[in-house]
């Protein structure tokens, strides 16, 4: 056949390992180096130090989360300050967005810079003791003898004397050698430490998402309060996944309450006694109530939840008595306006009864504003000499005319809106100083009697289901920074090598304190005077 002459095509190239876009390479390696970066335990540091500075405003400037009336009034002092530091957000610090992205950079930092090195830490902790170094003479702690012995009963001495500690026996060429670690718990104290951190970061983020708190007025003498909903509450915070829907429906009733002061007027003590159900009782319909003396830092805790005991007041009581003889009582707490003294401020608001005329209900509303005093002063201009109630009298202004209620807007219980007073609608119709039992008439024969006052107590009412979880995880961090400061890690090494027909036995020693706490060279001697210090023990240091 003849040849063909066709020409074999050539082989292709090896294209080799296809290399990433230069784009793409370029992103990856951005976040790379960012990762890297934000997870170095000198961001955590400066992130940490940044959550600090970023909380002072918290508790240099008022906050709306804790007193509204404080942050109004720097409004007030401040006029133009406080605007730009409302835009600011340094009115609400810990709900303002810069603070939560410096929070949760904290915690992604913290959580990438832990997490290695807890591996690093449980590595270390099932690792076995290192081999024998060539050379023991240059180790700090050293000393060599020859013993009267075989290499097996120098090898079960050397054992022996180091029960207790992690060993690892080799094969030297002719002899042999024995390594020895003690101290692992400072590596478990480690990683203790770090798995408790990210723990008690979990908590807390447990905690802000899940819990609530929330703030509400209770009457002495049989208030009650149920915890079924936010609208129960005079104030109330959720957390970030809690709508208000399902909480838990336990109920308390405060039966009595009682404030004893020093002679200067300084609080001394406040006692409420609290009776209560548990949610599994209200849900169940078993009327049965379990009591509770509660005092301020002497929480109720039922239900997962904690009621605290934040303050009281006082609440007098009116009643009112129309030309046709109907009778309506009011009782509703009143501000106190100087906590040294407890005057107190308010307004108690009444519609009259059984009118049917629209327009005649609305302009004839009343509302007995004023001031009260626990232990009046006397005299015509009432104040408050002493907090507790000596000598209670109230100085009030009956207000008679339209309250506002009707108007779909909301307003504060302890002042009548200025607004109305201001176009005419509300007019003042009487003022007079009463003290327990003394009353007023009005032009219209309507009588105005102050029948006495009852306290009240403001209670806080907090959810937090990462509380136990923080509390068990800061203990735990502490025992596992109690273990990696105290505890000691060392290293001990053994060459035994047998001479004169293994008749006797060199036997070199060498010790290593892996921290640089003193001590360890008692116990290196001690070490070498029980496996040296033998009789017919030939000694010398290396």
């Amino acid at each position: 056949m003849p040849a063909s002459t066709e020409t074999p095509a050539p082989p292709r190239p090896d294209p080799g390992p296809r290399t990433p876009h230069p784009r793409l390479s370029g992103v990856w390696a951005v976040l790379r180096n960012g990762w890297r970066g934000l997870t170095s335990m000198r961001t955590a540091l400066v992130l940490l130090f940044l959550l600090a500075l970023a909380a002072l405003p918290g508790a240099l400037l008022p906050q709306r989360s804790l007193n509204q009336q404080l942050v109004d009034k720097y409004f007030t002092d401040y006029p133009w300050l406080a605007p730009t530091l409302d835009r600011l957000g340094f009115f609400d610090v810990f709900a303002a967005p810069w603070f939560a992205a410096i929070y949760l950079l904290l915690m992604i930092s913290l959580i990438g810079c832990v997490l290695p090195r807890t591996v690093e830490h449980a590595a270390a902790l099932r690792a076995e003791p290192v081999v024998t170094p060539r050379n023991l003479a240059r180790m700090p702690h050293h000393a060599s003898a020859t013993l009267d012995v075989g290499i097996d009963e120098a090898e079960e001495r050397v054992r022996s004397r180091l029960r207790g500690w992690r060993r690892a026996e080799r094969a030297d060429g002719t002899g042999r050698t024995v390594s020895a670690e003690k101290g692992y718990l400072r590596e478990a104290g480690n990683l203790l430490f770090h798995l408790s951190l990210i723990g008690l970061l979990l908590g807390f983020a447990a905690g802000k998402l899940f819990g609530y708190e929330g703030q509400v007025i209770v009457m002495s003498g049989g208030g009650q309060f149920c915890n079924t909903g936010i609208l129960g509450y005079d104030t109330f915070r959720a957390g970030l996944r809690v709508d208000g829907t399902d909480l838990s429906p336990f109920c308390v009733r405060l039966d009595d309450f009682h404030a004893d002061f020093q002679p200067n007027g300084q609080a001394e003590s406040f006692r409420g006694t609290l009776s209560y159900q548990s949610a599994e009782d209200v849900e169940a319909g078993v009327d049965r109530w379990s009591t509770h003396q509660l005092e301020v830092n002497h929480p109720l805790r039922v239900d997962g939840n904690r009621v605290y005991l934040l303050g009281h007041g006082y609440a007098p009581r009116f009643t009112v008595t129309w030309p046709d003889g109907q009778q309506r009582t009011g009782e509703i707490q009143w501000r106190p306006v100087d906590q040294a003294t407890m005057l107190s401020q308010g307004a108690t608001k009444f519609e009259p009864p059984g009118v049917t005329d629209e327009e005649k209900r609305r302009t004839s509303q009343l509302a007995i504003t004023g001031l009260f005093a626990p232990t009046s002063s006397g005299g015509d201009i009432v104040t408050s000499v002493f907090p507790a109630l000596l000598a209670p009298e109230v100085a009030v202004d009956v207000m008679r005319g339209d309250l506002g209620l009707d108007d779909g807007r909301g307003q504060s219980i302890f002042q009548v809106d200025q607004g109305m007073i201001d176009s005419g609608a509300l007019a003042r119709v009487a003022r007079a100083n009463l003290v327990p039992g003394q009353s007023l008439t009005l032009d219209d024969g309507t009588v105005v009697r102050f029948d006495g006052v009852q306290d009240w107590a403001y209670l806080q009412v907090s959810y937090d289901p990462g509380q136990e979880a923080v509390l068990v995880f800061a203990v735990l961090l502490l025992g596992g920074l109690g273990l990696s400061l105290t505890i000691r890690r060392r290293r001990f090494w053994a060459r035994l090598t047998p001479v004169d027909d293994g008749a006797r036995t060199v036997v070199e020693l060498g010790g290593l304190a892996r921290t640089d706490r003193a001590g360890y060279g008692e116990e290196f001697d001690r070490l070498r005077a029980d496996l040296l210090d033998a009789p017919n023990a030939a000694q010398e240091e290396i």
